[in-house]
């Protein structure tokens, strides 16, 4: 039996755990292949490719923030040239749209909560290499206004409109496919804290995506029952999409746990998906 996790982020973007860490938990639970996929950043997994141990298979992944004919998405890129120059133009242009949506934010702090980060918070921030709100919101728990980083951003930041800064999907799945890898769509019914999509929702976003070029659906995905990921696996093979699974897992910045593959808790074989 193999055990693995297609969606691991570190703290390169928005997870806990530095790389070794992650590497070490990874090796505890007795998962055999794993992929990491920060948000917009491919510096963790260039720091990850030298440190593998011999009995575990490393997938180099992203995963990059966009909006694809007007769908909110995030599309993972598994098997990436972490070196491409495409991709690295492309995240670094993302660096600078999501500098530009931290200062909104920290502005929008200020005059609609009277809160004024220190300096030694922003430095902090603009130090991150994929900088998102759960960062902010990390602080905001840090000065005890908020229990926990998902009632901070539903709080503080869900009034905040930070206008259009996410990638084009169609030039992120291109970029993608430049860089050697496979573009996944992932958690396609909806990500963490989302409402989950219908059937008669996702269908025609589906189409659009299918589209714009995307080649795999991630099916398994810790917040998705075994009822929704059979859903998505029959459209996987209906539209002859690549099947992948992961957990999303964040450290202690999300209640995800690692290798988590659905909310039952069903074990389910690398054998189940598309291997790469």
């Amino acid at each position: 039996m193999t055990k693995f996790d297609l969606h691991l982020h570190t703290n390169n973007s928005d997870g806990s755990d530095t790389t070794e860490q992650l590497i070490d938990k990874v090796m505890q639970k007795g998962i055999n292949i794993f992929a990491i996929t920060d948000h917009d950043t491919v510096q963790g997994i260039i720091e990850t490719e030298n440190k593998i141990p011999e009995n575990i298979k490393f997938i180099k992944g992203v995963e990059l923030t966009c909006k694809t004919n007007g769908i909110k998405c995030h599309i993972l890129g598994y098997n990436i040239n972490p070196y491409d120059a495409k991709l690295t133009e492309l995240i670094k242009k993302g660096k600078t749209l999501r500098k530009q949506k931290l200062e909104t934010r920290i502005k929008y702090l200020k005059e609609e909560w009277n809160i004024n980060l220190t300096q030694e918070e922003l430095n902090w921030l603009y130090s991150r290499k994929s900088v998102v709100k759960t960062h902010i919101a990390n602080i905001l728990v840090n000065r005890g206004l908020s229990d926990d980083n998902v009632s901070a951003m539903k709080k503080y930041l869900d009034g905040c409109k930070t206008g259009d800064t996410r990638f084009d999907g169609t030039e992120a799945i291109q970029v993608i496919k430049h860089a050697g890898g496979i573009p996944v769509w992932a958690h396609p019914l909806g990500g963490e804290g989302e409402k989950h999509l219908s059937e008669k929702e996702f269908l025609p976003k589906l189409k659009i995506m299918i589209e714009a070029g995307i080649q795999g659906l991630e099916c398994y995905y810790s917040r998705y029952s075994l009822a929704e990921a059979e859903f998505l696996l029959n459209c996987a093979k209906e539209n002859n999409l690549i099947i992948t699974g992961g957990s999303d897992y964040h450290g202690t910045n999300k209640t995800v746990q690692l290798g988590a593959l659905n909310t039952e808790g069903i074990y389910i074989d690398y054998s189940q998906i598309t291997t790469f």
